[in-house]
């Protein structure tokens, strides 16, 4: 029951609703006896009247009639007084059943009684909606405010996202929007009008829509739109020197909320386009609801989006790793404050450290482990090679032997495209762990690895600096003209990572679909116009060449890989030959691995970069490292 006491507006609405169940009753007896009522009717109406009030008002409260706001009364708000209407006429039949067993009374006068009750009630409900509604309307709001000025805007996409916009725009006296109209690339739609505003045309049409309607701004209410819709409209708006927002993707919306106050301006991400994720939720669900989850590297771009996913499925307890005390302060205080999950717990420390790491497995008993700790920085790495070793194999290795030691369920490794072919210290240190993570077999233990390209807005993403050098007037620095990477976005690479997993039985590596891959140059003359600058005339592109351990082009698989699909349209998985030629193999391979990594060892401790580059050669053969000296 909700009974809010304090509210003296609910007191009105009662009271009137008490007159109008007073009209109802009196209005039922006249219908009933045709407007003829004898002096004995009129007291019974006196009589039922006295019992019949407090009954409807009692059932209008436990029934949440109240509840609502009136003045934004829906289909609901019909729903439970239609719900309302029919309790209290039952309750009143079986009252008058069990006094008199309807002797005296007619049966239809309160069934009438119902219907009038809903009608009137109802008709209230509607008239309240109606007089604040009416303030929303466009011509009403400019009589009474008429010193506003009001925006010409247009909305792209009429269907349920621009509705709720529109609807929002016109009930926010504090949005100074007048839309003209809509554009819809639907044929059935043209015509057509929501609340009264028309649906104008297609995109082909926009261009002469904007200029004979003067539009000012455009609202873009396509969350599923493509990359190449929105950079057609991005072009037409600014050949019409026309500004424009737009509804972030269904992805980044919450419970399917969609508001004006979400609308941002266009990003990069819009322009990649990447359609969202269809997750099988079930399945990501059974491994980890109720468990225990261990993700290192959580304070980093993949790694925090992996706690924002994982919270979503209720694990039992999340334990955070992370070796920077400010990324590991700021995913902690996001999830406990922002996402109110207090079951978490935030450790500092690196990987390499053996003994934080058995002391961490030993005392939390992880069963589910993602693994994203890692250097990535392909140019820092060539400099320092040592650190590769260090954090991302002799880490990744003590993570994954303590996983199979305390017979972790699920162990997944967030690995790269850079590990294909490598031409770099970053990609050969992480092809070496998908080596360790396929040597390890265990019957307890199911590891995997999960291998895609760049991620949109993650930390070392050039997006960030192009966003840099063009604020500061340029010049933006391309390393190639023909250099292109994959690329998507932070929260489709995680939940993606999350879908492999489920489906993971042990030695696979998967492979994300990257879709086509993007020329970088391209990337940077896009966010140049996207800052309302052309490229080569307002911002400069200067080109300066490959940097240490780059190449032109990325790849996904390598040689002697099978590439296979998965009942996932995005997922793609690889079974090596080696992970099926039986333990015995696995443990020479295992043991070859670890002398390797051993040398590996000493030329780390001495940092010496052309021997640590040679053993890494050795280890993997497809790996051509570059002809720098490295040597502190």
């Amino acid at each position: 029951m909700y009974f809010p006491i304090k509210n003296p507006k609910m007191y009105l609405m009662i009271f009137s609703d008490v007159l109008i169940f007073t009209l109802s009753i009196v209005i039922s007896y006249l219908f009933r006896f045709e407007f003829l009522l004898s002096p004995f009717y009129i007291h019974q109406i006196k009589t039922v009247l006295l019992w019949i009030i407090p009954l409807k008002v009692v059932v209008f409260i436990f029934s949440g009639v109240y509840r609502g706001m009136w003045r934004y009364t829906s289909i609901r708000d019909f729903w439970l007084l239609a719900r309302a209407c029919l309790l209290s006429t039952l309750l009143i039949l079986a009252v008058i059943l069990y006094i008199s067993g309807f002797k005296g009374y007619s049966r239809s006068i309160f069934f009438m009684d119902g219907v009038f009750t809903f009608l009137l009630v109802g008709g209230k409900l509607i008239a309240i909606r109606s007089y604040y509604s009416g303030f929303a309307n466009p011509r009403i709001k400019e009589e009474l405010f008429p010193k506003v000025t009001y925006k010409n805007v247009l909305i792209i996409g009429a269907g349920d996202a621009g509705e709720k916009i529109l609807r929002e725009i016109f009930e926010n006296n504090q949005l100074h929007y007048k839309v003209v109209g809509f554009i819809d690339d639907d044929p059935q739609k043209k015509g057509r009008s929501i609340h009264g505003v028309p649906v104008l045309g297609n995109l082909e049409k926009i261009t002469p829509i904007l200029e004979k309607e003067d539009v000012k701004e455009i609202l873009i209410a396509i969350p599923s739109a493509k990359g190449d819709q929105i950079r057609n409209i991005v072009e037409t708006c600014k050949d019409c020197d026309v500004s424009y927002k737009i509804l972030p993707g269904m992805g980044e919306l919450i419970d399917g909320r969609v508001s004006i106050k979400v609308l941002r301006d266009i990003s990069y991400e819009d322009l990649l386009g990447r359609p969202p994720v269809k997750l099988d939720n079930t399945g990501i669900s059974g491994y980890l609801k109720g468990k225990t989850v261990l993700i290192t590297g959580c304070g980093g771009s993949i790694g925090s989006e992996l706690c924002r996913q994982v919270i979503k499925y209720q694990p039992n307890y999340l334990v955070l790793l992370d070796a920077s005390e400010m990324n590991l302060f700021n995913i902690q205080m996001e999830l406990q404050n922002e996402n109110n999950f207090q079951k978490c717990e935030a450790i500092l420390g690196h990987v390499q450290n053996e003994f934080l790491m058995e002391d961490i497995f030993k005392k939390y008993m992880p069963q589910i482990v993602f693994h994203a700790a890692a250097y990535k920085h392909v140019p820092m790495l060539e400099k320092n090679p040592w650190e590769a070793v260090f954090n991302n194999i002799i880490g990744s290795r003590i993570v994954m032997e303590l996983s199979v030691k305390y017979h972790v369920e699920r162990f997944v490794l967030v690995s790269t495209d850079k590990a294909v072919r490598p031409v770099n210290v970053m990609g050969a240190s992480k092809r070496v762990t998908e080596l360790i993570m396929q040597s390890l077999r265990d019957k307890d233990t199911l590891m995997m690895a999960v291998r895609f390209g760049n991620v949109i807005g993650s930390s070392g993403s050039v997006v960030p600096v192009f966003r840099r050098q063009i604020e500061k007037g340029g010049p933006v620095t391309v390393t190639h003209p023909e250099v292109n990477r994959y690329f998507m976005t932070i929260p489709e690479s995680t939940q993606l990572v999350l879908q492999a997993a489920a489906m993971g039985e042990g030695g696979e590596i998967f492979i994300l679909k990257m879709g086509t891959p993007v020329m970088i140059a391209d990337m940077a003359k896009d966010l140049i116009r996207l800052s309302g600058k052309e490229p080569d005339i307002d911002i400069k592109i200067a080109y300066t060449g490959l940097r240490d351990g780059e190449k032109l082009y990325e790849e996904l698989i390598t040689e002697g890989e099978d590439i296979l699909r998965t009942s996932h349209e995005k997922i793609m998985v690889l079974r090596s030959n080696d992970y099926t030629n039986g333990l015995d193999y696995l443990q020479s391979i295992k043991q070859k691995l670890d002398k390797d990594i051993e040398e590996l060892i000493k030329y780390s401790m001495e940092h010496n970069g052309s021997a640590i580059k040679k053993i890494l050669q050795e280890i993997v053969p497809e790996y051509t490292p570059q002809e720098n000296e490295t040597v502190l």
